[in-house]
């Protein structure tokens, strides 16, 4: 039998152990992260890449409510809002400030040096002034970068290995959200030259002008589309996949859109980089500085093809073609 003296030092040591462990449980720090999208909120793609970088990010240790607080806001394409929700969320002075989209990511190096900034999706991080070099970023921005140079110039090869008549493509694109398209129309014009094909900028800024953009370009035969991967183009893909279709024109995107009734996409997996750009969260959480954090360039791509639509446009995929595919529409 216990003797009384060693029950009553017993039961002292877990009155002792108990609240030390509540107090450890209840002292640990709640970081606070702002999540800033540049689509809207019940967009599929959205909510599939913010499943992505929850998943990764609570099996290293961060759970919601617990260690950390996640504030989210949607710009779905508008540039005023997200200007607005700039300013909110750097007010707020968060821990650390998650982005997507150029007009974003400039936005916030406007707006603050010192909170720490990790990008996903940034297209020529370095061309437009956000680091210093990918190896070595320098200041309080880092990431995850997205379309390489070298890609672009496949968007035109791959559009007119599936609709070998286009020889006019118009790039699609709103030079506010997407200033970094001096690029890709260098690179597709290099391209083109290879492939008897005409490359036009096709600059618009609301759905309106793309109707008319794509009305005015079907008129004359052999046109095609280049949908790029940025955010205006993105929160008005359903317009744009109507009017193709509607028009018959073949059309190329740089987001992975086939399920929705795109033809044909190329390009980085989105949902893979957001996956990967926890680490860097929890790394800069940890106490790593983002000038220290190289920016990484996208390891994962897809070719997707959706053959009803490909049917639609009187379209044969190539075999070839076919066989490179990693998702098929059939």
């Amino acid at each position: 039998m216990m003797k009384r003296r060693e029950f009553i030092t017993l039961l002292g040591g877990a009155a002792v152990a108990w609240p030390l462990a509540a107090r450890a449980q209840q002292g640990e720090r709640m970081r606070r992260i702002a999540f800033l999208h540049s689509l809207a909120e019940n967009d599929p793609e959205v909510q599939g890449r913010i499943a992505a970088f929850r998943q990764a990010f609570e099996a290293l240790g961060w759970t919601e409510k617990r260690n950390v607080q996640i504030e989210h806001r949607f710009s779905a394409g508008d540039f005023t809002r997200m200007q607005a929700y700039t300013t909110e969320l750097v007010n707020s002075a968060p821990d650390l400030i998650l982005a997507t989209s150029t007009p974003v990511v400039a936005a916030l190096k406007q707006a603050t040096r010192t909170i720490p900034i990790v990008f996903c999706v940034i297209n020529d991080p370095v061309g437009q002034g956000f680091v210093a070099s990918m190896a070595h970023p320098g200041g309080n921005i880092t990431g995850f970068s997205f379309v390489d140079f070298p890609l672009i110039g496949k968007w035109l090869e791959m559009l007119k290995e599936i609709a070998p008549d286009v020889r006019r493509t118009a790039l699609i694109f709103n030079p506010q959200t997407a200033p970094y398209y001096p690029a890709f129309l260098r690179e597709l014009g290099a391209a083109a030259s290879s492939l008897a094909a005409e490359v036009t900028a096709t600059p618009v800024r609301d759905e309106a002008e793309i109707e008319v953009a794509a009305t005015a370009f079907a008129r004359q035969p052999g046109g095609g589309l280049i949908v790029p991967p940025e955010p205006f183009i993105n929160t008005h893909r359903g317009a744009i996949i109507a009017l193709a279709q509607q028009h018959r024109l073949p059309a190329i995107y740089g987001f992975r859109h086939v399920m929705e009734g795109a033809l044909i996409s190329y390009g980085p997996d989105t949902i893979d980089i957001y996956r990967r750009s926890a680490s860097y969260v929890d790394r800069i959480l940890k106490g790593e500085k983002p000038a220290d954090l190289p920016v990484q360039a996208p390891t994962n791509f897809a070719l997707a093809i959706n053959l009803r639509t490909a049917k639609a446009l009187g379209l044969t995929v190539p075999p070839t073609l076919l066989a490179r595919a990693d998702e098929v529409i059939e």
